[in-house]
């Protein structure tokens, strides 16, 4: 399967069969381009601008908003219900972490998690081989938070988003204070990434793809 980032926390995450999916899409006001990209499925892990803007993606998506389980073109997806802050969603509300099991492989995308994970909610998301991870702060888990939860959810590849970039005027913290912390990441000049079941390897694999 291929992993391309357009931007913030939007992803199309595209299945060897052609399936399509994109993650929180974003309108024009977060900085970056509005992504001209198709899609079978797409996904929104809470109402905020920067991650429903549905109406910009093309084609006639199935559109999941809640929590809860179910396939689509052969590919399951499960929703679990978090926080978009540490204090129960009290201060920006509601958050959903999304579960995709495509080609073999399973990919958690945090959405804009605000908190550490419940014991019940690790269990919901079980194993992960690919996790997108919101590290920019302020709305999200900062780069200290972001670290904690990798540990909790042992993935084989992380992935940062929601970070500040030169598109992007939000008081999110740049990607490098996520890096420092967590040393040996690998920069990619390109903003996708193709991975199989066999290329996962052992060892744990930070990337960090380029907007383009």
């Amino acid at each position: 399967m291929k992993i391309r980032w357009l931007g913030h926390s939007c992803f199309l995450l595209e299945a060897n069969d052609g399936t399509k999916i994109v993650t929180d899409p974003f309108d024009g006001s977060v900085g970056y381009k509005i992504p001209m990209v198709e899609a079978d499925i797409v996904t929104v892990s809470h109402e905020h601008y920067d991650h429903n803007y549905v109406e910009g993606i093309q084609g006639e998506p199935e559109v999941i908003r809640s929590a809860g389980e179910c396939a689509i073109d052969g590919i399951n997806i499960k929703g679990v219900p978090a926080f978009h802050d540490e204090a129960k969603g009290a201060k920006r509300g509601p958050n959903i972490i999304f579960v995709f099991e495509i080609d073999g492989l399973r990919i958690c995308h945090l959405g804009d998690l605000g908190h550490l994970l419940s014991k019940s909610q690790l269990e919901e998301i079980g194993d992960i081989d690919v996790l997108l991870i919101p590290v920019g702060g302020t709305f999200t888990v900062n780069a200290e938070g972001a670290l904690a939860v990798i540990d909790q959810i042992s993935p084989k590849i992380v992935i940062p988003m929601h970070y500040k970039t030169p598109a992007v005027s939000m008081p999110i913290d740049p990607v490098d204070k996520f890096v420092e912390k967590i040393g040996n990441a690998e920069r990619i000049d390109s903003n996708t990434i193709e991975i199989t079941p066999e290329t996962l390897g052992d060892e744990r694999r930070v990337i960090i793809l380029n907007y383009e």
